[in-house]
């Protein structure tokens, strides 16, 4: 069996070029995209980033977390960001147990949120509610922190009239700093009180839990399973610190598909691998990564209970391309970035094998400052391919920019360089044309 990957990545570099995200699609050929762009102070009216989705038998729809029947949103500011009047509280609800899913950060360093979401889905299949907070990442504040986190799932779970297990939490900003809970618990009343299934209640969550994010990243599909319509929405955030495992993100993720549990996390999982765990922008991997996944039933498909049927194989082509459509916009947004990257691996036996080739590739500083500086080097990318740790055969490698192709069984071919030099400048000039429309 020969398998394919897609990564994305973007990079920057103090005065010249540095790695930034890479990112891993379900499809049989690999891709990365790296991005960099000049640092700016995200305003309060932050605008939505573009969404590239991969081609599917999905639509893109309005809506983000509040699409799939049976969730609501909303966002507010409550006086948690150290500067500025951005939203800075967010929550996601559902009117019924939501099966639930969460994939969270390999850092030892775990914040409080990340220790606490991963005890409750080991003993609870479901959840109700999602509670994120942007400024302060409760990371590293010892048994205070925790308390603190506890005392804001209490209260909300009081107000929701919920149990506290079926309330999750995420929480974003400085390392170090504890939640300011007098602040986020005063404003729980009103947060509680504007939810609702809005477009712009979705879009309010989406921006309350950005940070440096120069955009809000949010997204909805909508398509068939076993016949029946379901949706799957979700919003993300991140920026800096980004690299694998996952990268500095936060992200909620919702359907209204009817899926089992253990079915459910096996999904997610192999979604996140396709995506969040593909991108790589500074080389840190933050104490606060995860992602939520939440599944209502409500839209009255067929459940699905082994991942080995049509109706499964649908809803995780819709969920990676939700996964991966937010992860891509990450990428793009990266702090400092300046050039979106797609690297495509073919070839190999497995997935994951591709996946390492086009990783080396797309994190080679020396692979970054030759597309920086429009220099088709194709030696630079053949050498970061034989470092990746996977074995193959020289004398079958092939390697192509764009329409032109650099090598084929081995052999270094003649090319147009000027030609291939234009095609990387038109190509890095379209992330700068997509941001001039943003703040």
């Amino acid at each position: 069996m020969h398998c394919s990957h897609t990564h994305f990545a973007s990079f920057k570099l103090p005065h010249f070029f540095a790695p930034k995200s890479f990112m891993a699609s379900s499809r049989r050929d690999f891709r990365v995209f790296a991005v960099a762009t000049s640092v700016e102070e995200a305003s309060s009216n932050i605008q939505a980033a573009p969404i590239s989705l991969p081609e599917g038998s999905w639509k893109q729809i309005a809506g983000g977390v509040t699409a799939a029947k049976g969730f609501k949103a909303a966002g507010m500011y409550a006086g948690l960001r150290a500067a500025g009047k951005k939203p800075d509280l967010a929550l996601v609800t559902c009117d019924v147990d939501a099966v639930a899913a969460g994939v969270f950060t390999l850092n030892v360093v775990a914040a409080a949120p990340v220790v606490y979401c991963k005890k409750v889905l080991e003993t609870s299949k479901t959840a109700r509610a999602v509670l994120i907070n942007a400024g302060q990442a409760n990371a590293a504040t010892g048994d205070a922190g925790y308390q603190d986190m506890l005392d804001c799932v209490g209260s909300l779970a009081t107000l929701l009239k919920v149990n506290p297990e079926e309330v999750l939490i995420e929480s974003t900003g400085v390392i170090g700093q504890r939640i300011k809970k007098k602040e986020l618990i005063q404003s729980l009343p009103t947060l509680v009180n504007s939810i609702s299934d809005s477009v712009e209640d979705a879009d309010s969550a989406a921006v309350a839990i950005t940070t440096t994010d120069l955009v809000s990243k949010s997204v909805a599909v909508e398509s068939q399973v076993g016949g029946t319509t379901i949706r799957v929405g979700g919003m993300a955030k991140g920026s800096g610190m980004i690299h694998p495992n996952m990268a500095t993100m936060l992200g909620v993720i919702t359907t209204d598909a009817l899926v089992e549990s253990d079915t459910w996390r096996k999904m997610v999982k192999v979604a996140v691998n396709r995506s969040f765990n593909q991108i790589t922008v500074d080389g840190d991997t933050s104490t606060n990564d995860t992602v939520i996944a939440l599944a209502s039933g409500l839209s009255g498909s067929p459940s699905i209970s082994s991942l080995n049927s049509n109706e499964a194989a649908q809803l995780q082509a819709c969920l990676d391309a939700v996964m991966q459509g937010l992860a891509k916009s990450i990428a793009w947004d990266g702090e400092g970035a300046t050039c979106l990257i797609e690297v495509t691996v073919k070839g190999t036996e497995t997935e994951a094998e591709a996946g390492k080739i086009a990783r080396s590739v797309a994190s080679s500083s020396l692979v970054k400052a030759a597309v920086y500086g429009r220099d088709p080097n194709w030696g630079r990318i053949a050498a970061a391919a034989g470092y990746a740790g996977v074995s193959f055969q020289m004398d079958k490698l092939k390697i192509s920019l764009g329409e032109f192709s650099l090598m084929e069984s081995g052999q270094p071919l003649p090319f147009d360089r000027d030609g291939a030099s234009n095609y990387l400048k038109k190509k890095g000039e379209v992330p700068e044309q997509l941001r001039s429309t943003y703040p």
